[in-house]
């Protein structure tokens, strides 16, 4: 049997391949879940992916699994010693606006039930199904990510521009951006 075909950057890194066969494009609606992977594209600005990949395991140390009510109690002490650990990013700007962001995820969740019933309404509750043959078509952001964005800026939301937002919608399943190429693409479509 041959090798499956891939989106070409889920490929090589055997980080990358999981990630990609696994993960990457599923819808996702678990709230913790959902938070982890806001948290983690956020820590991803101006970095690779496998920067943060890499660091995963650190990043759910680091962060209490990313339970947001824990995270959203961090204190200058916490903070302190995220800024010393090693094992994560250690820039002031995103720590901050993990805890930030803990706290605004916790109100939309009192305000809509659930972080996932707030963020899906951005695809209609749908996943967007788009059919790319090359990485060069994928954009950068969309309509929809850029309402997201607008959005959680007004909540009170960091480092979510319409960028972040686009990966965040690629990572969480609310499009499906592998190629019509990929063996994953009808995966996840169905």
């Amino acid at each position: 049997m041959g090798e499956l075909s891939r989106c070409a950057w889920g490929t090589g890194d055997p980080l990358y391949v999981a990630y990609h066969d696994e993960e990457w494009g599923v819808p996702e609606h678990d709230d913790r879940k959902l938070f982890e992977m806001l948290i983690l594209e956020g820590a991803q600005a101006g970095l690779s992916w496998s920067t943060i990949l890499k660091r995963r395991e650190n990043y759910r140390r680091a962060f209490d699994g990313f339970d947001p009510a824990i995270v959203a109690r961090y204190d200058d002490a916490k903070i302190a010693a995220l800024l010393a650990d090693p094992g994560i990013i250690r820039n002031r700007l995103k720590i901050n606006a993990a805890v930030h962001n803990a706290r605004a995820f916790l109100d939309v969740q009192a305000a809509f039930g659930s972080f996932d019933a707030y963020i899906w309404q951005f695809v209609g509750g749908v996943p967007r199904q788009n059919a790319f043959t090359e990485l060069r078509q994928i954009p950068a952001e969309t309509p929809e990510s850029r309402a997201m964005s607008k959005d959680l800026l007004k909540r009170g939301f960091q480092f979510v521009g319409p960028t972040i937002c686009y990966a965040f919608m690629q990572a969480c399943g609310l499009v499906n951006d592998h190629l019509v190429t990929c063996f994953r693409y009808n995966q996840v479509q169905a």
